[in-house]
């Protein structure tokens, strides 16, 4: 009895500090392995990803401005912002949505079919349809209400709204707060949706491989979800194994007691 009195308390004590343990190395990112074939060496560089561009989908908003010298052609094609002036949300109020079809709506123009196009290709076809209007319209496009979502085990899970349009990953988790202690950095989940359903994605943000992968830019609409370490789970009972080896050492110590008694 009085052997078994004295291997618990050293036994729970084992069970406290394997449990908030975490190695250096499943905390630490970028690091060089063989994978990272595209490095001549650790420190340099050869190639890099180049971000492409997003596309637009259903249910995307576009913020679309048109300027000309005169007011009344200017009035006729923008909405008015208000006495507030234009602000992010009033840009998404006064916008055009997309529709499952994949076009939008403008006044006095017409349906557009915007769905898998860029901003970039939208503005040139934009440009075209005005030239009927006005010959020296000036056009600005945006999309409006973009965001991400990261969730798992960051620190401050959430929505975030975006405005760059080079959002890497590493940028985004440091919206996040970064990922906790508890994050499997070797395991990283990202939901991308696109026309023919959403694409899941799974990589390894502690390998430097990440820095020449398509999914190392984000996309609006994008989902980033840091995964648990294995041993999580485990992590998250320590203190109930604890309260319930502690309570069976102290019942131990009581009955030992009154034995010797």
């Amino acid at each position: 009895m009085k052997k078994l009195d004295r291997i618990i308390p050293v036994f729970v004590l084992i069970i406290l500090i394997t449990g908030s343990c975490v190695s250096r190395k499943k905390m630490t990112y970028l690091q060089y392995s063989e994978r990272s074939a595209k490095y001549a060496s650790s420190d340099e560089l050869v190639t890099s990803v180049t971000p492409v561009a997003y596309k637009i989908m259903a249910n995307d908003v576009l913020f679309i401005r048109v300027i000309t010298p005169d007011p009344q052609w200017s009035s006729l094609f923008n909405a008015d912002p208000g006495q507030g002036g234009l602000t992010m949300e009033s840009a998404a109020l006064s916008g055009y949505p997309v529709d499952i079809e994949g076009n939008i709506e403008i006044p006095y123009v017409g349906i557009l079919k915007v769905a898998g196009k860029t901003l970039a290709e939208i503005k040139a076809e934009l440009e075209v349809v005005f030239k009927n209007y006005v010959s020296d319209a000036a056009i600005t496009i945006r999309l409006v209400d973009s965001s991400i979502s990261i969730i798992g085990e960051v620190n401050t899970p959430g929505r975030y709204s975006i405005t760059k349009d080079r959002l890497n990953v590493f940028e985004a988790l440091s919206m996040a707060g970064d990922m906790s202690a508890y994050g499997n950095r070797q395991k990283i989940q990202l939901i991308r949706p696109s026309p023919y359903g959403p694409v899941i994605k799974e990589f390894s943000l502690a390998d430097r491989s990440i820095l020449t992968s398509e999914f190392y830019y984000l996309m609006p609409n994008d989902i980033l979800y840091a995964m648990p370490a294995r041993g999580r789970p485990f992590q998250l009972n320590t203190s109930i194994y604890t309260l319930f080896l502690t309570s069976i050492s102290t019942a131990l110590v009581i009955i030992s007691y009154f034995r010797t008694l």
